[in-house]
C-alpha cells in the first residue's frame, strides 16, 4: 500500500470545507493514517514549499500556508499518489473539471484547498517533514481486499 501526504490548506479551515473533504479521499477507499491541525510555522512552510523559494509567488504562498489552520493527513491505498491527485484536479481550480474537489470548491490558483504528494518519493519526504513516525498508524478497514484489488 502507498502513502501520501495531504494539506487541507487554510482556506479549507476558514470554509469549514474539511469534513467534506475528508470524506471525498475516504470514499475514494483511500485510508487515514494520520491526522492532525497545525498552525504552520513560517519554518515549516518555508521548507515544505523550499522547490519554490526562487519563484515570485513565494512569499505570497509562505504568507497564505501560515495564515490559518492546516489539516496534515496521511493518507494510505492502493496508488495513493494517483488517486488523491486525480481527486484535487488541476492547480487551477478554473481549469479543473467539476466533480474534482478544487473543480467544485477552488477560486484561485493559490487558494486551491489541498495539496497532494506529487510521487512516492515526495510522499515520503513531506510525510517526515509534517508527522512523526508514532504520529502515524498501521491498520486495514475491513475492505481493504475490495479497494485493494
Amino acid at each position: 500500500m502507498e502513502r501520501t501526504l495531504v494539506l487541507l490548506k487554510p482556506d479549507a479551515s476558514h470554509r469549514r470545507l474539511v469534513g467534506e473533504l475528508i470524506g471525498r479521499f475516504e470514499r475514494k477507499g483511500l485510508t487515514v493514517v494520520g491526522l492532525k491541525q497545525v498552525l504552520a510555522s513560517k519554518e515549516l512552510a518555508e521548507k515544505h514549499y523550499e522547490a519554490h523559494a526562487a519563484r515570485p509567488f513565494y512569499p505570497s504562498l509562505i504568507s497564505f500556508l501560515t495564515s490559518g489552520p492546516t489539516v496534515a493527513l496521511v493518507l494510505e491505498g492502493r496508488e495513493a499518489v494517483a488517486a488523491v491527485r486525480g481527486l484535487m484536479g488541476a492547480t487551477d481550480g478554473i481549469k479543473s473539471p467539476p466533480g474534482t474537489i478544487r473543480g467544485d470548491y477552488a477560486i484561485s490558483i493559490q487558494n486551491n484547498l489541498v495539496h497532494g504528494s506529487d510521487s512516492v518519493d515526495n510522499a515520503k519526504v513531506e510525510i517526515a517533514l509534517w508527522f512523526k513516525a508514532e504520529e502515524l498508524t498501521a491498520w486495514q478497514t475491513t475492505d481493504t481486499a475490495w479497494v485493494a484489488g
